[in-house]
Order: C-alpha cells, then structure tokens, then sequence
C-alpha cells in the first residue's frame, strides 16, 4: 500500500521569470548569474519574506511563491517590479535583468516543500503574458483584490491557456495607475489619470424587452476586451465599470472615481429585426462630446453584427483618442506625447512631409525613453513606410535603421504588433510580398482591429498574385474604419483589382470614389486614364492624364518606361496582368513608350 503526505490548499502563487534569459546568458554567463543572485538576494526573497511569502523553488531564471494573502502576493509583485526598474542603472538596457510576473489564486497539491496543479501552472501562463518590467494576474485574483490596492487594472480579455480547459481572464497591472479607492479624493482627472485611460459603461438596453440586455451588455463586454488589445491603452475592467449600470452618471465625478480620461457610454434599441446602436466618447475633465457614431443593423446573425459594431467602435476610438492626446499641450512633453503626435501625423494622408515629421517625433520618444517598445516599433514603421511610399531622403540608411529596430524591439517584445507590422513594410519594400503577408497576419493576430494592417496584407495578396483574396480584405478595412483618413488608398487599391481584372466599369465606379475623397491624388488619376481610355472615353482619359502630370511633378506618367519604374506596377505576377490592361490603357490615352 502506497501512503502520501501531499495535501491540498488555496494559495496566491506568484510566478517570475527573467526576459531573455538565453540571450543574457550567451552574452554574459557569469554576470548574469551573479546579477540575478544578487536580484534574489538582495530584493526578491526580502520582499516576499515582508509579505508573508515563501519561495517554493527558485530556476536558472525563474522564482515560484507563494502566499496566504492575494492582496500581499499582489502588493510583492508591484514592489518587486518598481524596485527592480531601478536596479542596475549604469549597465546597457541590454544587459540588465527584468522580469515577468504572474499572479494567480487557485487550489494547489502542496507535498513537501513543493506545490504543484492548475493553480501552478495558470501562474505561470500569466507570467508569460506579461510584458517585461510588467505583472499579469487572473481574473479570480482581481475579483479577490477589488478595490483594496492603488493600482490600474487593465482588462485583457479570456485568454486560452495551454494545458487549462477554460480560458482564463487576464488583467495587465499598471504601476503607478490609479483604482477607484485610489482617486476618490482627487480633484482632477486630467492630472491623476494616466493618457489613454478609459472607461466602457455599460451600454442602456432602451428596447421594449428586457432580454435584450444580454446583447447590450456583450456590447459593453467585447468593447472592453477590442479597446485593452489597443497599445497603451488603460481601461477600467468591467467588473467596475458594470457598478455604473442604471445609476445616473455624472461624467466627471466618474473620471475622478475611477481616475480616467475620457468615458464610453452607449445604448441599445431593438424594434422588430432591426437594432440600432449609439455610442459617444466624453471627455471625463471637461465633459464635452469628443465622438458619436450611430450603428444600424438586422438580427438575423447578432453575433456577427455585435461583432463588427464592436471592432468599428475601437478602430474609430483608436484614432480620436490618440488625436484627442497629441492635440493636448504639454509644457513638458515626455516620449508618450512624442508617440501620441507621431501616431497622429502617421494616420494622415501620407506625404513626404508628414512622413518625415512622424520620423522625427518617434525620434524624440526614443531619445527620451531608449527602452520604449511602442517607440522602437512606430519608429521602425515610419522608417519602413517612408521608403515603400518613395518618400525617403536616403532609402538605404532608413531600411537599415527599421531593420535593426525591428530585430531589437522582437528580442524583448516577440509579440509586438509593430514590428511585424514594420518587417512586413520593409519585406513588401524589398518586392517579397510572398515573406510579408504572414508578418502582417501576424500583427493581426495580436491586434485584429489594425486596419492599416488589414489593407497591408489584401496589398500584398495582390502583389503575390492572390487577386480574387484581395478584395474581400480591403472591403473589411473600409467596414470596419468607414471614415479612415486613408480611405482613399483603400479604393483605389479596389478599384486596380477590377481594373487588371478587366471589369473597366467597376473600376471607374471605386477609382471615382477615390477622387472624390482626395483630387489631389496622382495615382488616381493615372488609374483613370487607362479606365477610361480602355473604355472608349478619350476626352476623359486626356484629362485624368493631364491632371496626373499636374500633381506628380515628377516626371512619373511622362512615359510608359518612367512609370514601369514604380515598384508596384514591375512586381512579376501583376506585371503581366497591368500590361494587359493598365498600360494597355495608357497606350490607348496616348502615353509614349519613352
């Protein structure tokens, strides 16, 4: 007969592990060890010995605790993490250790000195979650905590978790943010609340029927989840959030309670088969409507249309929130100001301009925080960007910069959108549009609302040859981001599939709304040209062949040769296709070969 002395328990388990272990370790084996010695000695023992904690085991590059107290578990990872960012500050950001920490609460097999189980192994999924320097917790350790801590909590959704039947609902932990408890005494939400902070209330239910509460409330729920997968983004969880339900609500004692900018709130209102959704954006310090958009729809598939309208609301909050942001004056811009203003100058019409100003300001941000993640990959993407829209003063110089920031930014932060978004630029640059679709799949994957990623991968389906994939992805973008400062791009984009695709009608029907949107494109009315000169429309096609000589000023549609030149337009499985219609066209307007 076989006896056992392992026992169960609840515990909070703190789990950490060093960032880039193997690549310390390769570059300095004997200083990383020493250093993180030093880190366990010196830090980390002490402070979960201060918080009633035991070190269950400690790894070549990881620590497991545990605690009887959730909120001291909690408190010990915040410390740890605020005093390690001030470890070592004479070596390279390189060289220095950080940590991911998850914590969670969950039943344990405790034998011996050791502990084991789902509790366990869920510590240690979150910690992998985590950012570096950051601390990922479950759902069951934020319900347990409630308001009883000074920090900001960031709702990142249910996430599914290797090994775990259930997914499991994670919150980032935000030092130095700002919890309900924490702020009720503060006078000004503009000066306490972190930027980008923002709170979904959940949205009223003004149908007849009461069981339509369920969908306004997955509203809210699915708004919550899109807005805190936006980088930077704070958000209110909606455990909080849902306090609010059926109370009147003053926006601004809501920004000082919950020590955030702006507020969210919405309804819901179903007659018959048709719904229709509403939704504003205020700011919490002034109380002013920043943004309102109403939502039409049919029940036949409310998943869906819950969905969509869901994606649409945080694409569209996405760009006035950083334009709301980088249009506050700061008397003392720090680098999230600089990010804020470079995001804003990138998210206009592209011109040389603009592409340079987006440069320099990710320049600052840089320069200020050398650390920064979102710099190095909103810098790597101006970079890349400006060379693939032939804007770029020396085209080499900056893809070599991209590049190095793009591998620097993926060593640290594997899962950074921005960077794959970046790769995918400078891969789609270098005419290997095959390599850059699953760089820009990729970025979707952990940003699915990025439009500009969306278009990004119909572009290079297009290039790769995949023409009938195109289409459908570029519709999604225009959906999803009806109003996007480049939606112009967009159809032209739609308007060249038909048009190589010899459907001249279509083409001119989406090259035409393209015009409208912005006459001051040269590409537009290049593509009209040949549209309408295949179509028979001479008088038209001379006059889009004027005005596209008018605005490029260049040269580019002086002849058939200069405008074989453009990178688009030489790739070789759309080549054959734009000779036999594209260029076709522009013979037909009269164009010379050189």
């Amino acid at each position: 007969m076989v006896t056992t002395t392992a026992t169960r328990r609840l515990a909070a388990i703190l789990a950490a592990d060093v960032v880039g272990y193997s690549r310390l370790m390769g570059a300095d084996e004997e200083g990383t060890h020493e250093r993180f010695k030093g880190h366990l000695v010196e830090l980390i023992d002490p402070k979960i010995r201060e918080y009633h904690g035991r070190i269950v085991k400690t790894t070549g590059d990881g620590v497991l605790a545990e605690f009887a107290s959730v909120v001291d578990a909690v408190r010990c990872a915040a410390e740890i993490q605020r005093e390690m960012a001030d470890r070592d500050p004479d070596l390279a950001e390189e060289r220095r250790i950080r940590f991911r920490i998850g914590v969670n609460l969950g039943d344990v097999i405790v034998d011996g000195d050791d502990i084991y189980g789902d509790g366990v192994n869920i510590a240690a999924r979150l910690q992998a979650s985590a950012a570096p320097g950051n601390i990922c917790i479950s759902g069951t350790v934020r319900d347990h905590v409630g308001d009883r801590l000074p920090y900001a909590f960031e709702d990142m959704g249910e996430q599914s978790v290797k090994n775990i039947a259930r997914p499991v609902r994670v919150y980032a932990l935000h030092l130095g943010g700002h919890s309900r408890l924490a702020d009720t005494t503060s006078s000004s939400p503009s000066s306490a609340a972190p930027r980008l902070s923002i709170v979904v209330l959940p949205f009223a239910n003004l149908s007849n029927d009461p069981e339509q509460q369920y969908f306004a409330d997955g509203i809210t729920e699915d708004l919550t989840t899109d807005l805190s997968r936006l980088a930077g983004m704070l958000v209110i969880s909606r455990n909080t959030a849902f306090t609010y339900r059926n109370k009147s609500t003053d926006t601004k004692q809501i920004g000082r309670d919950l020590g955030v900018r702006y507020v969210l709130e919405g309804s819901v209102r179903r007659s018959g088969n048709q719904i229709r959704i509403n939704a504003q954006l205020i700011d919490a310090e002034s109380d002013t409507h920043l943004w309102a958009e109403r939502f039409d729809g049919d029940t036949s598939d409310l998943f869906a249309l819950q969905d969509e309208v869901t994606r649409r609301i945080a694409i569209a909050l996405d760009l006035e929130l950083v334009g709301a942001e980088a249009s506050r004056s700061s008397t003392h811009p720090d680098a999230l100001d600089y990010i804020l203003r470079g995001r804003a100058a990138f998210s206009k019409p592209p011109s040389r301009a603009l592409r340079s100003e987006a440069v320099k300001l990710f320049e600052r941000a840089l320069a200020l925080d050398q650390a920064s993640v979102e710099a190095q990959g909103w810098l790597a993407i101006a970079l890349a960007a400006r060379v693939l829209d032939e804007m770029a003063d020396s085209p080499s110089e900056d893809m070599v910069r991209a590049e190095r920031l793009v591998e620097r930014v993926l060593l640290v932060a594997p899962r950074n959108p921005c960077a794959h978004y970046a790769r995918g630029h400078l891969l789609r640059t270098l005419g290997r549009p095959e390599e850059a679709i699953p760089q820009y799949e990729t970025a979707l994957a952990y940003n699915r609302n990025w439009v500009f990623a969306i278009f990004a991968l119909g572009h290079c389906k297009f290039l790769a040859g995949s023409v009938e994939e195109t289409i459908p992805l570029i519709e999604k973008a225009i959906r999803l981001s009806p109003r996007d400062p480049s939606i112009d791009i967009w159809y032209i984009q739609i308007g060249a599939v038909h048009l190589v695709q010899s459907r001249t009608d279509e083409a001119i029907l989406w090259l035409e709304k393209a015009r409208g949107t912005n006459p001051a494109a040269p590409l537009t009315h290049g593509y009209l040209t040949s549209a309408y000169a295949l179509k028979g429309e001479m008088e038209r096609a001379a006059s889009a062949l004027a005005e596209a000589r008018r605005l490029s000023g260049d040269g580019t549609y002086s002849n058939i040769a200069r405008l074989n030149a453009v990178r688009y337009f030489g790739v070789p499985k759309v080549h054959v296709l734009y000779e036999a219609t594209y260029f076709a066209g522009l013979r037909k307007a009269g164009m010379r070969e050189e």
